[in-house]
C-alpha cells in the first residue's frame, strides 16, 4: 500500500520503473529472444526475454545506455558511460555467462574501446556479426569520425572522416556494404544522411538538398540498394520517401508528411514497412504496403503515448516482418515492452514494470493551445489535480533541447506535482519540433526570447484554464532550464518561484565551457562566440540577473559535459549576494540530468517541498 502523505505519493512516482526495448534477434531458428533495459535497480541495467521469461543479465555499477545483439552469436555490444560524462566506451557481453550468473563488474565484459578521454557511439553490427561500426571523437577530441572495429580481434580502423559530429542512423544495409550515418549541415535542423563503403570509405549522399535547410532520417533498408527514409525537404512535415539507389529514383509515399512528422521502419526483407506519425505529441503507427501506398489499420495502444523518441529505441519487427516489438510509455504509464501481431491485430504486454501507483491514480493531459503576441498558437498539455481546491498553483513545464518537444510520455515530476494539488501546464512554445520545419525555425539563432515571450501568452491563459496565475512556477531542463532562468530574469512579475535543472544561465560562459565535440553544434542554435557575442550576452539571464526576485531551486550533475555545473554555481552565487532565496544540489555522480534513483528521490521531492514552503502550502 503506498504511502498518501504528499512526500509518499512523490516518492511512489519516483520508483515507478520502466523496461524499454533494446534489440530484437533476428537469428534464424532460435527462440524469441529480445533485449531490454531496466531500471528496476535504479539505474537501467539489461535484461533478455526468452520466449516470454525476462532474464537479469547485469547489475553493473554504471547504467547501460544502449545495446545490441551481434549477429550469429550470443553476444551483445554495450555502451556505457561513467558517471553520467557521456564518454561511452563499448564492451562485449556474454549473454550465455551473464544470464548464468548476473554480471555486476566491468571485469566480466570485454572492452572494444577503452579511452576515457573519448566519447563512443555505436553505429551498427554488421550482418555476419564480424565488424562494429562505431562514432568517436579519439581522433582529435571534436570531431565524431566513423570508425570500424574487427569484434573478434579488437583491431580498429577509421573509415571516414567527416570533419563534424556524426550521429549514429540505422546501421548497416542487410549486405554489410555500406553503413548510415547523419551528418548535420550548416544550418539549424539540417541533416544529411551518408552512405558510407564499409570497405573503401567512399560516401555517397542520396538525398542531398544544397539549398534547404531538411532534415534527412536513418534508412530503413528495403533491400540492398533501396530503402525508405524520413524527409521534410521541400516540405513543411517530415514524409516518408522511398529511395532506389540503382535508379536514383525517389519516390513520397502518398499520404505522409501532409500534417504530421513521420518516421518509418521496415522488416528485414523490406515486405513491411511501418509508418510512424506524431500526432499532437502521441504516436500512431499504420502498416503501409510498399507498393501501392495503402494504408493498414493502426496498431491498437492502451491509450495515446510514445513509441519513438531520442531515450527510446524504435519500434523493430521480427525476423519475418509478421509482428512489430516497441516500447510504450504514456502519461500513466512508464514505459514497458509490447509486441503486435500485424496478421490479426492483437497486441500482447511482454513486460510489467513495478509501480506503486496504478494508472488509474494518475492523470491524462487535456490538449489545448494559446496564442502569443504575434499571432502565433502555441500548442500546450494540461494536467489537472485530482485536488478540491477550486484555483491551484500552477507549474508551468518547460522542455530542453531545444530542438525537441513535449509529448504525451510519462514524467514522475508532471505526475508527482499533480499528485499533491499542483497544475501542470506543459507547452510546446516556438523552436519545438513536431509541428513542422518552419515552427521549429522560430526561436533560431537570434530569436530565443521570441519564445521566452511565448511562456507570457501561456501565463495570461492560466486563469482562463482555471489556474491561480498569481501562484505560477516555472520548472525545466537543459534548454527548458534556460527558459526558466529566462523567464525569471525577463518577465520576473509573473512567476512566483523557478526550479532548473542542468539550465544555462549564460550563453557565453556554456558555448565556452561546453565540450568541445559539442560547440560548432550548439553555436548553430544559440548563435557564434565569435559573431554573435553582443547578442548571446544579451539574452543570458545572468546578465539580467538583478530583474530576478522570485525563489529558484537548481538542481544539477557534477560531470555534466553538456551544461557545466558553473552555470549553476555562478547565478546561484549571484543570487544568493542579493538575498533572493535560492538553493542549490549538485550530485557527484550525475551528468546531464539526474539517471540514479537516489539521486532522484532525493532532488524532486527537495524540489517540490521548496515550491510547497515559498508559495506557503506547508
Amino acid at each position: 500500500m503506498p504511502d498518501p502523505s504528499p512526500l509518499g505519493l512523490v516518492r511512489s512516482l519516483l520508483r515507478t520503473r520502466r523496461t524499454l526495448l533494446a534489440d530484437v534477434d533476428h537469428g534464424p531458428g532460435a527462440p524469441e529472444r529480445v533485449l531490454v533495459r531496466s531500471d528496476l535497480l535504479g539505474t537501467f541495467q539489461l535484461c533478455e526475454l526468452v520466449s516470454g521469461a525476462l532474464i537479469e543479465l547485469t547489475s553493473l555499477p554504471e547504467p547501460v545506455a544502449r545495446a545490441e545483439y551481434v549477429p550469429g552469436t550470443r553476444q551483445a555490444v554495450l555502451a556505457i558511460d561513467a558517471g553520467g560524462n557521456e564518454r561511452h566506451q563499448l564492451y562485449v557481453l556474454d549473454l550465455e555467462e551473464a544470464a548464468a550468473s548476473t554480471v555486476a563488474s566491468f571485469d566480466r565484459l570485454r572492452a572494444l574501446t577503452s579511452d576515457p578521454r573519448f566519447g563512443h557511439q555505436s553505429a551498427g553490427v554488421s550482418p555476419d556479426g564480424r565488424s562494429l561500426a562505431y562514432l568517436s571523437n579519439r581522433a582529435n577530441g571534436v570531431d565524431f569520425d566513423l570508425w570500424l572495429c574487427d569484434i573478434a580481434s579488437g583491431e580498429h580502423r577509421p573509415l571516414y572522416a567527416g570533419g563534424t559530429w556524426l550521429w549514429p542512423a540505422s546501421g548497416f544495409s542487410p549486405d554489410g556494404r555500406l553503413v548510415s550515418v547523419l551528418c548535420p549541415g550548416e544550418r539549424p535542423l539540417d541533416f544529411d544522411l551518408l552512405l558510407v563503403d564499409a570497405g573503401t570509405g567512399e560516401t555517397t549522399n542520396p538525398l542531398p538538398h544544397p539549398q534547404d535547410a531538411a532534415t534527412v532520417g536513418a534508412p530503413a533498408w528495403a533491400g540492398p540498394s533501396s530503402f525508405y527514409a524520413s524527409s521534410n525537404i521541400g516540405r513543411d512535415f517530415a514524409a516518408i520517401v522511398h529511395h532506389d539507389s540503382a535508379t536514383g529514383a525517389t519516390t513520397k509515399v502518398l499520404g505522409t508528411g501532409e500534417r504530421f512528422d513521420a518516421e518509418v521502419v521496415t522488416s528485414k526483407d523490406g515486405g513491411t514497412v511501418i509508418v510512424i506519425e506524431d500526432c499532437d505529441g502521441a504516436d500512431v503507427m499504420q502498416a503501409v504496403d510498399p507498393d501501392t501506398g495503402a494504408r493498414g489499420a493502426a496498431v491498437s495502444l492502451p491509450e495515446p503515448g510514445v513509441t519513438n523518441f531520442f531515450f527510446l529505441a524504435p519500434p523493430m519487427l521480427s525476423a519475418d516482418g509478421s509482428r512489430l516489438l516497441y516500447t510504450l510509455t504514456t502519461p500513466r504509464q512508464a514505459g514497458d515492452v509490447y509486441s503486435c501481431d500485424l496478421t490479426t491485430g492483437v497486441t500482447s504486454r511482454l513486460t510489467h514494470s513495478p509501480v506503486e501507483l496504478e494508472p488509474d491514480d494518475l492523470v491524462s493531459p487535456e490538449l489545448g493551445e494559446v496564442a502569443s503576441f504575434d499571432g502565433e498558437r502555441i500548442p500546450l498539455f494540461i494536467y489537472r489535480p485530482r485536488s478540491g481546491e477550486p484555483r491551484p498553483p500552477v507549474v508551468i513545464m518547460v522542455h530542453g533541447g531545444p530542438e525537441s518537444h513535449a509529448m504525451r510520455l510519462f514524467d514522475p515530476e508532471i505526475q508527482a506535482l499533480v499528485a499533491v494539488g499542483y497544475g501542470v501546464v506543459v507547452p510546446n512554445v516556438r523552436g519545438s519540433t513536431g509541428y513542422g520545419k518552419l515552427y521549429a525555425s522560430l526561436d533560431d539563432t537570434n530569436k530565443p526570447l521570441d519564445s521566452v515571450r511565448d511562456l507570457a501568452a501561456v501565463h495570461a491563459g492560466l486563469e482562463d484554464a482555471g489556474f491561480d496565475a498569481g501562484r505560477a512556477v516555472l520548472w525545466g531542463g537543459s534548454y527548458g532550464g534556460y527558459m526558466v532562468l529566462a523567464g525569471l530574469a525577463f518577465l520576473p512579475e509573473l512567476w512566483f518561484a523557478g526550479v532548473d535543472i542542468v539550465g544555462i544561465s549564460n550563453l557565453v560562459t556554456f558555448l565556452q565551457n561546453t565540450s568541445d565535440y559539442r560547440r560548432a553544434y550548439r553555436e548553430l542554435e544559440y548563435g557564434s562566440l565569435a559573431h554573435d557575442r553582443d547578442f548571446l550576452v544579451e539574452a543570458s539571464p545572468l546578465t539580467h540577473v538583478d530583474a530576478i526576485r522570485a525563489p529558484l531551486f537548481v538542481i544539477h550533475g557534477r560531470n555534466d559535459p553538456r551544461v557545466p555545473g558553473s552555470e549553476a554555481q555562478q547565478l546561484t552565487e549571484s543570487l544568493k549576494r542579493r538575498g533572493v532565496t535560492c538553493e542549490l544540489l549538485i550530485y557527484e555522480n550525475e551528468g546531464h540530468g539526474l539517471s540514479r534513483l537516489e539521486n532522484q528521490l532525493d532532488a524532486y521531492p527537495r524540489a517540490i517541498d521548496f515550491l510547497d514552503q515559498v508559495l506557503g502550502r506547508t
